[in-house]
């Protein structure tokens, strides 16, 4: 199940039931004072106005507003109540017009009220409210999300807005981009001419396998499929066995499963697959692990649904990967996602060869396993919601609102749940690392913490404080890039790592429970503001007691003490990158350098981080002795923004990632493609630090995230790249000197890429039913001697169109060639079931 409760008294057990008691309907009713308008009355609307370019905003700064429309029979009173929401991004707070007054609660979790000057808002009026921003807005994502209105007569009732929406963005100042040199949005010709390097390409020439297999030999014959399939294989291999016979289902061959050597390789997850027109199919794998891949191969070269010719060509694969860290960050903390959405992206990561779910479980927005013993983790710490008391829950974050019962702002695993994911995982060959953060990005669990001290504080407990992680005199300044500035464990308490030490020790146990198991835990690290701990007379006094000069030792001195507690259960630790980094100044700018204090823990370091001047700090930890995960911003982060259209989901903070971004990474020459001015002071791969390259994973965090849906959106086809280039061998043109070779092998095969993704991979999932909603991009259309011309970044996908102004269906004319009709031209590309995707437009009149 997926729980929202887990209380362990009874007393925590109301504490928990209140979190996610909705508002009952007569409550929300009586919160409106007699004459005042209704919440569900109210119309409010976003719109982006324009960017300001000053001498000291050079980069821009975005004016927006609400406008407030009252559509009530009664007004909105001068006094006596406030607008909630939240941003992901800063607001200039303090007067904003029309009277009312902008206050920032905590994070990005703001409400508007009523100032001296607000005369109220009679009926069929609006009001205008003025938003600066400090930064330009280019994202949608980043307007105010999950408005509701709350009376100071209830205090405790939010009344949902539901009459809410932003306005297009249509108007030039709009998407002004100033001097910065930034193109302002991706045009159908842009599109149009970035998807010509890649044709149609005949069904012979498209490769029949992703991710490509090291060695491939075809054979001349052809298998029959008929229904008269065999499945032989021992008993350790009953799973694999079960998967071969569900392939087969429509009709297959004699199939022959078994654990030997793969001739010629180590790796735990090589395989052999050989298909005879006479002799059935076989596959040996090094493991069972190495069997299962031989399986997903064999799927990957099955004929699609309904294919007129059921046979499956002879071929010989000797296969293994390049990386044996193949993985996905799925984050459900930031919005929960629940376990059937975490089963389905288990099942496609087993598809593609990925073997790694990175399970981020924790941040500041929400804690999501339950922890034996520490009931209000999940009965505060996981439930989102309106309370104006402290310690109820958490305030709504990222669009959740007022009701804590809202599927994504709350809700967690429970340890049942937690032992089905392991098992779920297991069964395909795939390792779950859970994530814990700390010592930032930790305010669901601080929160958390001190509603625990004050429930036992009040019941007279000497325990009340045996958990705590933050000390109550700390007066340090610091802001998170969340906007948080009461978010960080405390090193100098105890009471913090004795809470580490009880995580870890049931997680521990969960996995034990599972019978699966666990070789490291990600102790999260990133991001700790500059300013933490330096006011806190706790960590003051430790850092005297301990000697330690400066907040950078107290870093280092935390996670000694974290490694130990980890050590203490035989795993090592996991962290991002600034576990195994240290903060210091250069030339007085800040920089990141391998921390030589733990070189020799055993650390696993994810690097994000490759942006401009940190190009290369992926390779200097790994030169410096740790071992290292690729997670880089600029090509793995499935949340960032495909581009830099506003209505394009997504963020935009680390890059704008494309499929192309994602399949051009080369994992061991970041820089190969740069400029040199870019790869000038930037190290490269030793070859002892690529040996410490442990592999590479694609990444999603979800504040964007509300629906299961959006993660389909942003994950695919780019985890299909992913995929690629974790399990395949670097490929001609990443390693190849001379520029005009390199770009003339990479056309070659990028077209063949995309031609499979086009022609085979997508319309398999499609025609299977299996549930992806993946991202369909919106066409190229250029305008040329009055013919509008179409293509698709993935060739093979159909395309519709209209000469209206409507949006094309399923039922709209199919684009066979140059559209010679005049008017205002809409194409889409469409899925095999008729889903269309993103609609793109040209004025042809």
């Amino acid at each position: 199940m997926l729980a929202l409760l887990a209380p362990a008294s009874a007393t925590v057990a109301a504490t928990a039931q209140a979190a996610v008691s909705a508002v009952p309907a007569q409550a929300a009713s009586a919160a409106v004072p007699d004459g005042a308008v209704r919440a569900g009355r109210l119309q409010v609307r976003w719109e982006l106005q324009r960017n300001v370019f000053t001498e000291a905003a050079p980069d821009g700064r975005t004016q927006a507003r609400l406008i407030v429309t009252n559509n009530d029979s009664q007004p909105l009173p001068a006094r006596g109540w406030s607008l909630h929401f939240n941003s992901m991004d800063a607001l200039q707070t303090g007067a904003v017009g029309a009277g009312l007054v902008l206050e920032q609660i905590a994070g990005g979790y703001f409400r508007l009220k009523p100032g001296d000057g607000f005369a109220g808002l009679a009926p069929g009026q609006s009001l205008e409210v003025s938003l600066l921003y400090p930064y330009r807005i280019v994202k949608l994502d980043k307007a105010p999300s999950g408005p509701y209105l709350v009376y100071d007569a209830a205090p405790d009732v939010g009344m949902a807005i539901a009459d809410f929406a932003l306005l297009p963005v249509t108007r030039p100042e709009q998407v002004d981009t100033g001097k910065t040199g930034l193109n302002p949005r991706v045009t159908p010709a842009d599109t149009y001419r970035r998807n010509a390097r890649a044709g149609l390409l005949p069904a012979a020439e498209v490769p029949p396998v992703l991710p490509t297999p090291l060695h491939m030999q075809p054979g001349a014959g052809k298998l029959r499929l008929t229904g008269n399939a065999s499945v032989k294989a021992p008993a350790a291999l009953a799973a694999e066995a079960a998967l071969a016979r569900e392939l087969f289902k429509s009709g297959g061959a004699p199939l022959q499963l078994g654990v030997g050597k793969v001739e010629g390789h180590d790796s735990p997850e090589a395989y052999r697959l050989t298909i005879g027109e006479k002799d059935g199919i076989a596959i040996t794998g090094n493991s069972a692990a190495g069997v299962f891949y031989g399986l997903q191969t064999l799927r990957d070269l099955m004929p699609l649904p309904g294919a007129a010719d059921p046979a499956l060509a002879e071929v010989a694969i000797t296969d293994a990967p390049r990386f044996g860290h193949r993985g996905f960050m799925l984050d459900v903390a930031r919005n929960f996602h629940g376990k059937e959405t975490v089963f389905k992206w288990l099942d496609l990561m087993a598809r593609y060869k990925l073997n790694t779910l990175h399970f981020h479980l924790t941040d500041d927005e929400g804690w999501r396993l339950e922890i034996a013993g520490l009931p209000e983790l999940t009965a505060i710490g996981a439930v989102r919601g309106h309370s104006a008391k402290p310690g109820v829950r958490l305030q709504p974050a990222y669009g959740s609102g007022p009701d804590p019962r809202d599927a994504s702002g709350s809700g967690y695993f429970s340890r049942a749940d937690y032992i089905e994911i392991l098992r779920y995982a297991k069964a395909r060959h795939i390792d779950v690392i859970p994530e814990i953060e700390m010592p930032g990005h930790a305010r669901a669990a601080v929160q958390a913490m001190e509603a625990r001290y004050h429930r036992l504080k009040a019941a007279g407990s000497k325990d009340a404080a045996k958990y705590l992680l933050h000390d109550f005199s700390d007066r340090s300044v610091y802001k998170s890039p969340q906007l948080y500035t009461d978010h960080v464990i405390n090193p100098g308490l105890e009471s913090s790592f004795t809470f580490i030490g009880h995580v870890v020790a049931e997680v521990v146990k969960l996995h034990r429970a599972a019978g699966v198991p666990l070789r490291t835990i990600h102790m999260g690290g990133d991001e700790l503001p500059d300013g933490a701990w330096e006011k806190s007379p706790a960590s003051l006094a430790l850092m005297r007691q301990k000697k330690l000069e400066t907040s950078a030792d107290l870093w280092d001195y935390f996670y000694d003490r974290v490694d130990a507690i980890v050590r203490k259960h035989g795993l090592y630790a996991s962290g991002w990158e600034e576990m195994a980094a240290r903060k210091t100044l250069l030339a007085g700018r800040h920089k990141l350098i391998p921390n030589p204090r733990f070189t020799q823990r055993g650390f696993s370091a994810y690097v994000w981080n490759n942006t401009v001047g940190a190009e290369d700090l992926a390779y200097r930890l790994a030169n410096a002795g740790y071992d290292i995960v690729l997670a880089p911003v600029t090509k793995m982060y499935m949340d960032m923004a495909a581009n830099q259209n506003p209505e394009e989901p997504g963020v935009n903070w680390g890059a704008y990632v494309e499929l192309d971004d994602v399949y051009g990474f080369i994992p061991f020459d970041y820089l190969k493609n740069a400029s040199a001015e870019a790869r000038l002071g930037k190290d490269g791969l030793t070859d002892y630090g690529r040996r410490r390259v442990r592999g590479m994973q694609a990444t999603l965090f979800t504040e964007t995230v509300r629906d299961p849906a959006r993660i389909d959106y942003l994950a695919m086809p780019r985890l299909l790249a992913v995929a690629e280039r974790a399990w395949a061998p670097d490929p001609a043109w990443a390693t190849e000197g001379d520029a005009d070779k390199a770009a003339a092998l990479y056309g070659s095969a990028w077209s063949g890429f995309v031609n499979a993704l086009g022609q085979r991979v997508l319309p398999r999932l499609d025609l299977e039913r299996v549930g992806v909603d993946y991202r369909i991009a919106p066409p190229g259309l250029l305008v040329e001697g009055g013919r509008v011309l179409a293509n698709h970044v993935l060739p093979g996908m159909a395309l519709r169109y209209t000469v209206d102004g409507s949006a094309p269906t399923a039922a709209s004319k199919p684009v066979t060639g140059p559209i010679a009709e005049r008017g205002l031209i809409k194409v889409a590309a469409f899925d095999r079931n008729g889903r269309p995707g993103v609609v793109a437009s040209v004025d042809n009149r």
